[in-house]
């Protein structure tokens, strides 16, 4: 396949092209390893466990300006 120069476009021209490249895919199209689909499980078992320990995001960036 042919490199396409995307030079002439602007970074926020060439952000909003991945976007809509993404948005083009369907699920089934994105390969997900075995090992990326462990660790997804791992991860969601951690937050149903520790989901009363999580902190909004808000409350941690104001925590971030105060300092």
């Amino acid at each position: 396949m042919a490199a396409i120069e995307f030079n002439h476009l602007s970074p926020q021209e060439r952000l909003d092209l991945i976007g809509q490249l993404w948005e083009s895919l369907t699920p089934d199209a994105v390969p997900v390893t075995q090992a990326q689909k462990n660790e997804i499980k791992r991860r969601l078992a951690t937050l149903d466990r520790d989901i009363d320990q999580g902190r909004d995001a808000d409350d941690i960036l104001a925590d971030f300006r105060r300092q």
